[in-house]
C-alpha cells in the first residue's frame, strides 16, 4: 500500500494497516486518486473489518460481479453516504451460472472496475478465488423457499441457491454491515432480504432504484453482449413497463390487462419471452383477481435478444420510468 493510500484509508476509515506484503496492493490511480485496495484472503478482509468497527467505524458493502456500471457506482456512492468503510466484492459466482449459461464468457476487467471505484470512491475491494470461496468439501447451500420458485427461478433452475449461498457466505466475510443492492433484479433481492432475516444475519439490506440509460434501458453489465440493432430492440423491456405504468395510473387494476400491454411491445422486437409478470411484490405471486386498492404491484420482465437474457421491473404505482432524453413527454 502506498503512504499516500495508507493515510486516506486511515484517515477515512481507521482501517488497521495490512500487514508488509499484503495481497493486492495497488498502485495510485493517475486521475482518481488511490485504487482501493484489493483483498484476496476473505479471512484477512474480516481481520480488518472486525478491527475498524472496534475502533467506531460502520461498514457499508456492495456485492458485485465486475463488470462495474454507473449502476454500479450508484450503489457504490450511496453506500459511501452511509459508511465510514465501503467494501465492494467482485467475484463471478459459478454456482448461480446453469450448463447453458454465460460463465465462461461473462465480463471480466478487475483493473477497470478499480479505475472506476476509485473516483467514487470505495475502500477495499474483496476479489477472492473460487477455491477461496468454496473450498475443497464445501458441502451447504442456502435454499429460499417461495420466493425461489417463480419468475427467474422456474426458468434457471437452482440459480437463487447459488445467489443465497454466495450472498450468506460473503456476508458472513464482511460481517455486520449495511449491504446495498440495486432493484434490477428485484428477486435476487427480496430474497436476499428474507435469507438475512430468517438466518439472523447482522446485516441491514437496502434496495436502491434500478439506473438506466437515457433511452430507458436499465443498465446492465450484459448489455455489452448486444449489438446496435439488437441494443435498440432491447428498449421493448422499458417501453412495456412504461405502458403497464401508464395504464395503472390510470386506474387499470386488471393484471392480464396489464401483463398484455407489456407483451404487446415486446412481440416483434424480441427473440424470445421467458415471462411477463404482474402480482404481488412482497411474495411474488400473481394477485387472485384485480390488484388490491391501495396496494402497489411489481411489473417484471425477462426476454432474450439474439442469445442475451435481459430482465427489468416496476414497481406500478411506485417507480417513476420517466421518458427517453429524446423523446419529450407524450410522445
Amino acid at each position: 500500500m502506498t503512504g499516500l493510500t495508507r493515510r486516506v484509508l486511515e484517515a477515512r476509515m481507521r482501517l488497521p494497516a495490512a500487514p508488509p506484503g499484503a495481497p493486492g496492493e495497488e498502485a495510485m490511480s493517475e486521475s482518481s486518486g488511490p485504487l482501493p485496495e484489493v483483498v484476496r484472503d476473505p479471512r484477512e478482509l474480516r481481520r480488518r473489518l472486525d478491527a475498524a468497527r472496534a475502533h467506531g467505524a460502520r461498514v457499508a458493502f456492495v456485492p458485485t460481479m465486475g463488470a462495474l456500471h454507473a449502476g454500479h457506482l450508484e450503489l457504490v456512492r450511496h453506500a459511501r453516504s452511509l459508511a465510514d468503510v465501503v467494501v465492494v466484492s467482485i467475484f463471478v459466482n459459478p454456482t448461480q451460472f446453469g450448463p447453458r449459461e454465460d460463465l465462461a464468457s461473462y465480463p471480466r476487467d478487475l483493473d477497470g472496475d478499480l479505475r472506476l471505484l476509485a473516483g467514487v470512491p470505495a475502500d477495499l475491494v474483496l476479489a477472492p478465488s473460487v477455491e477461496a470461496v468454496y473450498p475443497p468439501g464445501h458441502a451447504t447451500t442456502v435454499h429460499v423457499a417461495g420466493l425461489t420458485e417463480g419468475l427467474c427461478g422456474a426458468h434457471r433452475p437452482g440459480h437463487f441457491d447459488g445467489v443465497a449461498t454466495v450472498v450468506a457466505k460473503l456476508f458472513s466475510m464482511v460481517g455486520p454491515c449495511v449491504a446495498v443492492f440495486g432493484r434490477k433484479d428485484f428477486q435476487q433481492l427480496q430474497v436476499v432480504r428474507r435469507m438475512a432475516a430468517d438466518l439472523d444475519l447482522p446485516v441491514t439490506v437496502i434496495g436502491r432504484p434500478t439506473v438506466r440509460e437515457p433511452d430507458g434501458l436499465a443498465m446492465s453489465s450484459r448489455n455489452r453482449y448486444l449489438t446496435p440493432e439488437q441494443r435498440r430492440r432491447a428498449t421493448a423491456l422499458v417501453e412495456g413497463l412504461r405502458a403497464a405504468s401508464s395504464a395503472f395510473a390510470a386506474g387499470q387494476r386488471d393484471p392480464a390487462i396489464l401483463q398484455s400491454l407489456i407483451r404487446a411491445r415486446l412481440e416483434g422486437r424480441v427473440d424470445g419471452i421467458d415471462y411477463v409478470f404482474v402480482g404481488d411484490p412482497e411474495t411474488l405471486r400473481p394477485y387472485e383477481g384485480p390488484v388490491p386498492r391501495g396496494r402497489t404491484a411489481l411489473a417484471a420482465v425477462a426476454a432474450r435478444i439474439g442469445r442475451t437474457r435481459l430482465i427489468d421491473n416496476a414497481e406500478l404505482g411506485t417507480d417513476d420510468l420517466g421518458v427517453p432524453e429524446d423523446r419529450p413527454p407524450g410522445a
